[in-house]
């Protein structure tokens, strides 16, 4: 017979009830070709450390990577409107004009 945990440890990352979780949007460049990578996240330590390993099939060719630019936004919601936009291409003119210097 299954043993049942507690339903909130179940929930996946950043669905936990009663916890107050920080999710970020954040921006990495690679440094050696002209490359931004821009994700969600809510543990951009990790997260990062897996893009300079290379622990992740869509940016291993260009790591190493250097940290552009991390924002915090308390909902889930919230980051992902900011990382949807950083994507688009007036987002992307954004960041350009932002970091000029890295490209």
């Amino acid at each position: 017979m299954p043993r049942w945990r507690n339903w909130q440890t179940c929930l996946p990352a950043g669905r936990r009830t009663g916890l107050t979780i920080v999710f970020y949007t954040y921006v990495i460049s690679s440094l050696k070709n002209k490359y931004l990578y821009v994700g969600l996240t809510n543990n951009p330590e990790r997260r990062v450390a897996q893009h300079q390993n290379k622990k992740e099939k869509t940016t291993a060719p260009y790591s190493p990577f250097r940290i552009l630019l991390i924002e915090e936004f308390q909902t889930r919601q919230e980051a992902r409107n900011r990382e949807k936009y950083l994507k688009s291409g007036v987002g992307k003119e954004w960041l350009k004009d932002r970091f000029e210097k890295v490209f």
